[in-house]
């Protein structure tokens, strides 16, 4: 099988989250494997870590590469992203599905094509605001 560098960065800023639901690790743990199922890729691992007072960062290696969650409760925000390589992973289905879960007020998106050249924002769907 050969394998390319070419992939898709998408990432997103969600802004008005709730305190609560940024700061269980356990539930965000919980989604982030329901993200990934979604996106059709496979997990390798995950890792997470809490922070103290407050925010949790999550990491799942995926066989096609990485999404990953690090909240800030305390100002409702989180930063989100998805970076998967080939063609067959929906990394969309995986952001949008964790921006239906915390429900935000507002939420930033851009899409990025890597492994090919110059980083590039992709046509069309680079800026999201929700």
């Amino acid at each position: 099988m050969e394998y390319t560098t070419e992939g898709k960065h998408n990432i997103a800023d969600l802004w008005g989250c709730s305190f609560s639901l940024l700061n269980d690790e356990q539930a965000l743990t919980y989604h982030i494997k329901q993200a990934v199922h979604r996106s059709g890729a496979t997990i390798l691992s995950i890792q997470s870590h809490r922070f103290q007072p407050q925010g949790i960062t999550i990491l799942a290696m995926l066989s096609e590469s990485h999404m990953s969650i690090h909240t800030y409760p305390e100002k409702g925000f989180c930063g989100v992203d998805c970076y998967t390589c080939g063609e067959t992973i929906d990394s969309d289905a995986s952001i949008s599905y964790i921006v239906d879960y915390l429900s935000p007020s507002s939420v930033h998106r851009k899409l990025l094509k890597r492994g090919d050249g110059e980083i590039s924002e992709v046509e069309g769907v680079s800026e999201c605001i929700y």
